[in-house]
């Protein structure tokens, strides 16, 4: 089991990737690089083999893909991952492993957007979105995280092999967070440099067809995560259709004595009817989300023997 494996994944980053390994050997010279190569067109994988970083190939394209065979095929104590396309300097990484290794941290948040995001990022919409999606998080889930979208972060072994990757992209970021929300582990936030992709780098990240994956996303894992509050909400906007529906009926019945609209009655019976199947639903989802925190508490416990038996 490495003491600290530095995880960068790749997709043709030829240009920054020898830099971004020999930076991170002077901030952390007893961490094990890998670089796990996502069927990069250029000579990425090359170099950073040359570079001394130990390299993987995953095939299956996709950075949620790379990640989840990342966390499959690596022990280590400390996990450091980082992109390789030269945007994070270093000089935080010793402050967020020993977040992991001194004090606990299940995760630790490389947090941009408190630093130099928002001015050295040239692109306004990803500016947005990073903020809106922050923003959503935090209210949905009650929680502090400073910067949703980083690619930058620590974890601990628990976090790692207790973490299922289910995102194929550019939503594994949001999926972590909210993983580590749910499960009340311990989130820390560093704050970091950021610097944008130097001239003739390319982002992956498409912003309005990935930005819009990242929103279902956040809405697929709250009602995942909080069933309750999610049918609760769900059951309340039936409700209130239902009752605007029908309060001009029960107006006319008072005024005439007659139900004029009959169809209208009986829509707004079956939404209400809905509502209620609804709200049943998020309390039997509830209380099965409860069960399943408190079986992952008990694997937990598991994987911190693992890990001690493996330092053993």
């Amino acid at each position: 089991m490495d003491k600290i494996a530095v995880l960068i994944p790749c997709y043709n980053e030829e240009k920054t990737i020898e830099k971004v390994i020999r930076e991170t050997r002077e901030a952390l010279p007893e961490a094990v690089i890998y670089v796990y190569d996502n069927n990069s067109t250029d000579r990425t994988a090359e170099l950073a083999e040359a570079a001394g970083a130990v390299v993987h190939h995953e095939y299956k394209q996709g950075k949620g893909n790379v990640v989840r065979r990342m966390f499959r095929e690596i022990d280590a104590e400390c996990y450091l991952m980082l992109d390789g396309d030269d945007t994070y300097p270093l000089e935080s990484a010793r402050e967020m492993t020993e977040r992991v290794l001194e004090y606990h941290a299940d995760m630790v948040v490389g947090d941009r957007l408190s630093s130099t995001y928002f001015t050295e990022n040239k692109r306004a919409f990803h500016n947005f979105g990073n903020s809106l999606v922050r923003s959503i998080i935090n209210g949905l889930f009650h929680c502090d995280i400073k910067d949703i979208m980083t690619g930058y972060r620590a974890f601990s072994y628990g976090f790692v092999k207790t973490f299922p990757v289910f995102s194929e992209g550019f939503q594994i970021e949001t999926e972590m967070t909210i993983h580590a929300v749910n499960y009340r582990m311990q989130v820390d936030n560093v704050i970091v440099e950021y610097r944008d992709r130097p001239e003739g780098s390319s982002s992956k990240l498409h912003t309005y067809s990935d930005g819009m994956k990242v929103l279902w996303k956040i809405l697929q894992l709250f009602k995942t995560y909080s069933p309750f509050r999610f049918f609760g909400i769900v059951s309340l906007l039936l409700t209130a259709a239902a009752v605007v529906l029908f309060v001009p009926v029960l107006l006319e019945y008072f005024k005439t004595g007659l139900v004029l609209r009959f169809p209208t009655l009986i829509v707004s019976g079956f939404l209400e009817m809905a509502a209620v199947q609804s709200f049943f639903a998020g309390m039997i989802l509830g209380e099965l989300t409860w069960k399943d925190r408190k079986d992952f508490e008990y694997r937990m416990n598991q994987i911190e023997a693992q890990m001690a038996e493996q330092k053993a």
